[in-house]
């Protein structure tokens, strides 16, 4: 109850001491101006001492404010009125003292009834009367108990609460220029109402429902000029003011009688006098116990005139401002004795304590309330503390408005205690991340100074340097076991020299001693020694891979050239062809077989030139490129770095770093590269890069021009069998943990994987099923034996050290001397939510019986990897109709096709429709082919005479099955224009005759009409037949798809004999044309058609 132990004012209470001696002594025959004049001159000396004590504690009010403009009183005289001032409440928050209460009790008394008043100073002596009726400003005034029409001014952000300052700034013309007028005619008094939407900012109302209808009734204490910003149209600041308002009183808004921009709709208050209302802070009070406040009676007391009628705010509806109608609002009676009220009061000053100790700010709040306090004790006055609750905290604006709402004190007290214990949590976390960071701050403090002591005793002793000394030693030893060239060797002295005259706090020295650290670290001088047989290099790169002749072969060069001169220079190979055939791998066999440390990087999607030529060292956190972090991390000076996916290399803003690689790639270039980080040239000559590709055409002509290309081109079928059989196989049964198990892969189940699932040229997708198979027989295998072969307890890892992660935090702070806990030899199954087990013991490996017996057969093969995903081979397996033909294809993964082209013609206006999903190529080579067969209809006997024309009202429609898969390129010439001659001819292709399949028709002998030819070629508009790529491929479809005659162009003969295997071509026949001619005379040979074309195709 002590805590406000200074809540009485004695400026305050002597204020009203003085009111009320001077109202007793005046008596109902002394005039009432004489009244407002002394009082007038009290109340300014008053509130000016006031005014100068809170400017001392707030120096934000200290602006030599201009005082408000004196109440100008004038005598009755010819034509003129006197201007009264109604003075019916002498002092701010007080009730008017009731015209019954004898004079004697009003003097020197409290008011409350309290028996603090007999502590309070002597009021001082009554000042004279002013020398002139232009007497300057009061800065507050008796306050008038009912005001129903007032100007109204919209607050932001938080609402004001009555017996609190206030200061706020206008900036709207006509509210500044009505605030300076109603301070003229001393009349400073407004209606502060809080705007609804946070993000408002306006100095007049235009709708009701924008502010809160509950504000205060405020008295406007003082004002100055204030400079807001923009300037005016005449050049000048804009005028603003700066009002302090100090509340009274809460009020309620009843009618917007003008709003801004609106005309006026109430003129002049009416002039009866309104019902008496009970005033703020005077309920009735009960009987027992006391009440609040008492009224004073005294029937000697002079009456005090109430009407509103002697308030004139006429003079406000001439100004674009806004005025409403308001009526007070009383705080409903309590009684202060009350526990509940009481509680909550005790409640909220235990809070205040507690912010008080943890925010100064607040602190000095409480004081300047405990000052300014009229009653003697705190919970005297409980409406004013829940108050001050809401006015000091920072809490939510709707909870500040609720608490302003209130008018049932227990409700107030409650909403204000909430807000201030939301206020002392924020209190608490605040004080708690500062003790945090002083804490740290504290201790990095602690730990500089006792270092720098540490230092300075060592230094004085002689003990240790400050540890660059050694760092320079360091380097030295390095840069001495290293044959670093002569500019390389100037540029570390350089740098050395610079960082031993650096402070090792500084930044600069922490970029020069990482400098040396990259340049002490890359391998100057040094290489691995090359081991040049023959015969090693040839078993290593026989043991992993299989097949890969040609590049086997460069490689066996590049040892013998080295072998021969005793050396060898670096060498740029691009490896080009399909996925999954071994492109990265051979990388790391060629450094194995050549005993070379091996890097590897990707290029694929990379747009900074950063990455391969470096940062520049003025960037934070600069590194070098990637060559140079090869370089040390192999630690030779001769790697074999592999550049992968060199075909996917972006371009981005940061440069493009296709153009970075030409000087790292060049043989004329790379002796002398020069990364951005190390500014010195490094030696890349003896580098051997390898890079990889699927396609050339991305990758840059420069780039390209520079490398050695070798295509590596897909796996035969005999190949791939071998690889699956031989790496593919054993791998994915030990991956399984089937590596004792007898568990086989039949070689047919091999061949039917091959045939029907993995069509592709690598062997990725086939070593994905594989591991798949052995990764199903593992599972069956472990369901079938289940549980009686090893039990999972007895499988289970046994650890003696096995415990939960959270006992071992906890033995490791228990006692020494405690005895540890008893392991038992079977783990726990179950375990608390949270914790884990953690075991360095090996877990027991199933041993798989002898008895049992796995095999994977054409027959159950579909139980591992599911139904086939290519069923046939040809979509015409007897001979197709006429319009028909076979074309040869090769595919985005590296694999061929065999594609069927259908044509058929239709009445129509001699159009071509292209479907299938055709690139622009093969719809020209379309056109190619028709044009050619128009040419020469009479030679193909479509046309009776030369001069007749063909397709003049019929269209033809071409269509290449699989329209999902797009289709691009010229090589399907000679097909199209098969079809076409078959079509207008009606003369299908030349088919093969064959028996029925054994497998398929066992009891049938009879023979059948396959279609087993297919071909591929460009055409041109002569006719002639030019060279196509993907010769191997399209070949290997063929031989899989039982083709028998492949027709391809003259020139492919080298490399059809070169490079496809003989078991390829064993039982295929080639027929190698020039001119298309020669492809009608074989497609169309035994037909009696042909008789008629033989003069004319010759």
């Amino acid at each position: 109850m002590n805590f406000f132990a200074l809540l009485r004012s004695s400026s305050a209470s002597t204020a009203r001491t003085c009111s009320r001696r001077i109202l007793s002594e005046a008596g109902p025959s002394r005039p009432l101006v004489q009244l407002a004049r002394q009082q007038r001159k009290f109340n300014t000396s008053t509130v000016t001492d006031y005014q100068t004590s809170q400017c001392a504690s707030h120096p934000r009010w200290v602006n030599k404010p201009q005082l408000p403009p004196a109440v100008e009183t004038t005598e009755a005289g010819e034509g003129h009125d006197p201007q009264v001032v109604r003075l019916d409440s002498p002092e701010d928050g007080q009730s008017p003292p009731d015209s019954s209460a004898p004079p004697s009790s009003s003097s020197g008394s409290s008011g409350d009834g309290s028996d603090g008043s007999s502590s309070d100073s002597p009021p001082p002596p009554p000042p004279p009367d002013p020398p002139a009726p232009t007497q300057t400003s009061i800065s507050k005034q008796s306050i008038p108990e009912v005001y129903p029409q007032v100007l109204a001014l919209p607050i932001a952000r938080r609402p004001l609460f009555p017996g609190f300052y206030k200061a706020v700034v206008v900036r709207n013309p006509a509210v500044v220029a009505a605030i300076k007028e109603m301070m003229r005619r001393g009349q400073p008094y407004l209606g502060a109402f809080l705007l609804k939407d946070e993000h408002a900012d306006s100095d007049v109302i235009t709708d009701i429902n924008s502010v809160h209808e509950v504000g205060v009734f405020a008295q406007i204490t003082s004002v100055f000029a204030a400079n807001t910003g923009p300037t005016a149209k005449d050049g000048d600041a804009e005028e603003g003011l700066t009002a302090v308002l100090y509340p009274h009183r809460r009020i309620k808004i009843t009618e917007l009688v003008k709003s801004g921009g609106a005309p006026a709709t109430a003129m002049v208050e009416p002039t009866e006098e309104p019902q008496p209302e009970a005033p703020e802070q005077q309920p009735t009070p009960p009987t027992t116990p006391e009440p609040v406040e008492k009224e004073l009676e005294s029937s000697d007391k002079p009456e005090v005139i109430s009407s509103p009628a002697l308030l004139q705010t006429e003079f406000l509806h001439s100004y674009d401002i806004s005025v409403v109608r308001v009526d007070n609002l009383a705080t409903q009676p309590y009684n202060k004795d009350d526990q509940y009220i009481r509680a909550f009061m005790s409640e909220i000053v235990s809070v205040f304590k507690d912010i008080a100790q943890l925010n100064p700010l607040f602190r000095d709040q409480i004081t300047n309330f405990s000052i300014n306090q009229v009653a003697s004790n705190v919970f005297d006055e409980p409406d004013k503390l829940a108050d001050f609750a809401a006015a000091v905290s920072t809490g939510d604006v709707q909870e500040l408005q609720d608490v302003l709402e209130s008018l049932n004190v227990e409700d107030r007290l409650r909403k204000a205690l909430l807000v201030l214990k939301k206020e002392l949590i924020n209190a608490q976390l605040q004080s708690k991340l500062s003790r945090d960071v002083d804490s740290k701050i504290a201790k990095r403090q602690r730990e500089y100074y006792l270092m720098e002591q540490l230092k300075g005793i060592k230094k004085e002793l002689g003990m240790e340097s400050d540890g660059k000394d050694k760092m320079i030693e360091k380097f030295k030893e390095r840069a001495a076991s290293l044959k670093m060239p002569e500019p390389v060797k100037k540029v570390f002295d350089e740098e050395l020299n610079k960082l031993q005259h650096l402070e090792p706090a500084a930044s600069e020295a922490n970029v020069t001693r990482n400098y040396l650290e990259w340049l002490t670290q890359i391998p100057w001088g040094q290489h691995s020694p090359e081991n040049y047989s023959i015969a090693h290099a040839q078993n290593v790169l026989d043991e992993d891979h299989y097949g890969l002749k040609d590049v086997k072969d460069r490689i066996l060069e590049f040892i013998a050239v080295g072998k021969l001169r005793g050396t060898v220079e670096g060498k740029i190979i691009c490896l080009v062809g399909p996925p999954g055939v071994g492109k990265t791998s051979i990388g790391k066999s060629i450094a194995r077989a050549l005993d070379r440390q091996f890097f590897r990087f990707s290029v694929g999607g990379l747009t900074d030139v950063a990455e391969i030529k470096g940062h520049r060292r003025t960037y934070v956190g600069a590194l070098p490129g990637k060559i140079i972090q090869a370089l040390k991390r192999v630690g030779t000076e001769n790697p074999l770095v592999l550049i992968d996916e060199v075909d996917k290399i972006g371009r981005g803003h940061n440069g493009d770093p296709s153009s970075a690689l030409l000087e790292m790639l060049d043989p004329e270039q790379n002796t002398a590269f020069l990364d951005h980080y190390m500014d010195v040239p490094v030696d890349l000559s003896r580098v051997l890069f390898v890079c990889t590709a699927n396609v050339l055409d991305t990758i840059p002509a420069p780039l390209l021009d520079r490398m050695e290309v070798l295509e590596v081109s897909g796996y035969v079928s005999e190949e791939k069998s071998c690889i699956a059989q031989k790496y593919l196989g054993p791998q994915a049964k030990e991956a399984s943990g089937l590596k004792n198990a007898d568990v086989e892969l039949d070689p047919t189940a091999v061949d039917m994987l091959i045939k029907y699932y993995c069509r592709e040229s690598g062997v990725r997708n086939l070593k994905k099923h594989i591991d798949k198979i052995y990764r199903k027989a593992a599972l069956k295998l472990v369901q079938d034996l289940g549980e009686s072969v090893l039990p999972e307890p007895v499988a289970a890892a046994q650890d003696e050290k096995t415990e939960d992660a959270q006992k071992t935090v906890e033995k490791q702070d228990a006692p020494s001397n405690e005895p540890a806990a008893k392991e038992t030899s079977v783990p726990k199954q179950e375990s608390k939510e949270g914790e884990r087990k953690v075991t360095t013991a090996e877990r027991e490996p199933l041993q798989v019986p002898e008895t049992v017996h796995v095999r994977i057969t054409p027959d159950n093969l579909k139980d591992y990897v599911g139904p086939p995903v290519y069923y046939k081979d040809r979509m015409y397996v007897k001979a197709p109709p006429a319009g028909v033909s076979t074309g040869l294809g090769y595919l985005g993964n590296g694999s061929g096709a065999v594609m069927p082209i259908e044509a058929t013609a239709m009445p129509g206006k001699g159009g071509l429709t292209l479907t299938g999903k055709l690139g622009e190529v093969i719809r020209e080579s379309a056109q190619i082919a028709l044009s050619w067969v128009k040419s020469h209809a009479f030679e193909l006997g479509i046309t009776k005479t030369e001069d007749e024309q063909i397709l003049n009202d019929r269209d033809i429609h071409v269509h290449m099955p699989e329209g999902s898969i797009g289709k691009e390129g010229p090589s399907a010439g000679t097909a199209l224009l098969t079809a076409f001659v078959s079509l207008l001819t009606k003369t299908r292709v030349n088919p093969d005759i064959g028996v029925y399949d054994s497998r398929t028709h066992p009891d049938s002998v009879a023979h059948v009409l396959t279609s087993t030819l297919a071909m591929t070629g460009e055409i041109t508009l002569v006719g002639q037949v030019l060279p196509v790529g993907g010769l191997k491929e399209k070949i290997l479809a063929a031989h899989r798809a039982g083709i028998k005659t492949i027709i391809a162009p003259e020139a492919n003969r080298p490399d059809i004999e070169e490079n496809v295997p003989e078991s390829v071509k064993t039982g295929i026949r080639f027929v190698y044309v020039e001119d298309v001619r020669e492809v009608l005379r074989e497609v169309f040979r035994d037909q009696p058609i042909a008789e008629r074309w033989k003069d004319t195709l010759q």
